[in-house]
């Protein structure tokens, strides 16, 4: 990238650029020298200078009743960009929490079972342990190899599930496996509590896969909000599936 180039990048105008890689180069110099290096008339020039004295790239003294303005230090400037980004990265979890109170709720649809996938993969990407209503039968009826395509992944990163099933056939298969497949599944009595769809809760997320007779569809909810509450609503049915014990 050109010196005009990298200048712009981090706030510059182009004119204003022009002036400070003038400056840089000549040294010390009055006004009428830095217009002519820079190709500007001499009043233009005064007002970039001015501006730029404001944004620390140039300062000014006065020597013999002529005013100098010279550059300055680059390295000066870069300790005072690295500065100011250490100040920014320190209030950053404060931004970040504004923009969480005031951002609106994300939501992205997905559809087949390609688009289906493509949300079980997000799962993937959770720091948080996967809170999970499943269907153990529905998703592997439409992806015979879920086990081996989905499950040994999140083994593989240490990603814990707690999860709330159906107590059939499939169901009692699942929880064999628990402490193979890093997970706890509970389950309970179908008849009473039926669901035929997958919701996961995760970060700030809520993923829900519908497994429909005509089509696959899914959404992930990004919100902490709904994600919080849907969190607490999870441990409220855990607890109860853990007193019933599918019984």
């Amino acid at each position: 990238m050109k010196l005009d180039g990298v200048l712009t990048a981090i706030g510059l105008t182009t004119r204003e650029a022009k002036i400070y890689l003038s400056a840089l180069e000549l040294g010390p110099s009055p006004a009428s020298k830095i217009a002519q290096k820079a190709k500007l008339n001499r009043v233009s020039t005064y007002d970039i200078l001015e501006k730029l004295i404001k944004k620390g790239f140039i300062s000014t003294y006065i020597k013999s009743n002529v005013k100098y303005f010279a550059a300055t230090d680059p390295d000066i400037i870069k300790s005072d960009y690295q500065s100011r980004l250490a100040s920014f990265k320190e209030v950053l979890p404060d931004l970040r929490r504004l923009h969480g109170k005031t951002s609106h709720a994300q939501v992205r649809y997905f559809e087949g079972l390609d688009g289906i996938k493509m949300v079980y993969e997000d799962t993937l990407t959770s720091k948080t342990e996967l809170l999970n209503y499943a269907d153990s039968k529905s998703i592997r009826d439409h992806w015979a190899t879920y086990d081996e395509d989905y499950v040994r992944k999140r083994v593989k990163k240490k990603i814990y599930l707690r999860g709330i099933a159906p107590k059939d056939e499939y169901g009692e298969n699942v929880i064999q496996e628990n402490k193979k497949n890093h997970r706890e599944i509970r389950l309970v009595i179908p008849t009473e509590f039926s669901f035929a769809n997958e919701i996961f809760i995760y970060d700030d997320k809520i993923a829900i896969i519908s497994y429909g007779k005509d089509e696959l569809v899914g959404m992930i909810i990004e919100s902490p909000e709904i994600a919080s509450t849907q969190r607490a609503i999870f441990m409220m049915a855990w607890a109860f599936a853990g007193g019933k014990k599918g019984k």
